[in-house]
């Protein structure tokens, strides 16, 4: 059967039905009437039996049983009737679909990032976003920095949501959130008793970070604040998650930096402490980068949202 919204065409053997026909004779048995049926459609009562009649003739089944008192679906009319709900309902779905991903309402969006997603802004824009547009699949993409900027390049990423400066790159960028640099050290660390930490407090101890990103924003932020002329500070480096670093930290082979988007997630062993010194916090800020030339519907809607939550990068008050 080809089920088209165009006019009946027939196609060598094959039967050609539209959707008016499927529409009509439903409603015919809906309403047990062709002219209660016609009203409810606003058409002459000629032209929906018409349309019926010739559906008959075309699938040379008796579809409805006549009478002064209306009409009534025979057995194969019935069973007719059943897969016609169906298929109007389908068509009328992939219709509302194809409208929706033309508006960026439904579809795909392809989002990399390498930060944790158990708590802070980023999470709190997902969900967001998934209750804006419940039918637009969010595929995520963890990966480094220079892969998630490779993958905007060739298509293979709609927007890339990442720390560090938002000019930065090729690509087109808006500057987001800032977040707060804590220090994540052992739990029976002298230090761990403190509320805040003090950035001179932390010489001389042992850092730990990733190989990849965010690795390099902590290994930065450490040599920002702690090296000085002739000491550097002691950092180590593994090629591991960063999940894994946290556990390492909670086993007290050192500390790492993290900021406030990881406090939704505990391991064990470890507490987080805000680091200061005496200009106050210091923050590091996050940047949604995505190419110019991406045609993607649900690109647009996400940085609708993402201007409306983020209008611009500015520190707390």
């Amino acid at each position: 059967m080809v089920v088209s919204e165009v006019a009946h065409v027939p196609r060598n053997s094959a039967l050609s039905v539209d959707i008016r026909q499927l529409r009509y004779t439903i409603a015919a048995a809906d309403y047990r009437s062709l002219r209660r049926a016609a009203e409810a459609l606003r058409l002459k009562e000629s032209t929906l039996s018409r349309c019926v009649r010739d559906l008959e003739a075309e699938l040379n089944v008796v579809l409805f049983e006549r009478s002064r008192a209306g009409v009534r679906a025979t057995v194969a009319g019935a069973a007719f009737i059943a897969g016609a709900r169906r298929v109007v309902q389908e068509v009328e779905g992939i219709v509302s679909t194809a409208k929706a991903a033309g508006r960026g309402e439904a579809g795909r969006l392809r989002l990399g990032f390498y930060n944790s997603l158990s708590a802070g802004n980023l999470r709190a824009t997902l969900f967001d976003y998934a209750q804006r547009f419940p039918m637009v699949e969010i595929r995520a993409v963890e990966a480094t920095r220079e892969r998630l900027f490779d993958d905007l390049a060739i298509g293979v990423l709609d927007v890339a949501i990442v720390t560090g400066d938002p000019t930065a790159g090729k690509n087109q960028a808006l500057a987001l959130w800032s977040e707060r640099v804590l220090v994540a050290l052992p739990e029976d660390h002298p230090l761990a008793s403190q509320e805040v930490v003090n950035w001179a407090d932390l010489k001389g101890e042992t850092f730990l970070t990733g190989e990849h990103d965010p690795g390099p924003d902590v290994h930065d932020l450490l040599i920002a604040y702690l090296a000085t002329p002739g000491d550097r500070p002691k950092v180590v480096k593994h090629n591991v998650s960063q999940a894994n670093i946290k556990a390492l930290v909670g086993l007290g082979y050192g500390m790492t930096l993290v900021s406030d988007a990881c406090l939704g997630a505990h391991y064990a062993g470890v507490v987080y402490r805000e680091a200061r010194d005496s200009k106050g916090g210091c923050r590091i800020g996050y940047a949604a980068h995505w190419s110019g030339d991406n045609a993607n519907p649900a690109l647009t809607p996400f940085l609708k949202l993402l201007r409306e939550r983020y209008p611009a990068l500015r520190d707390p008050d």
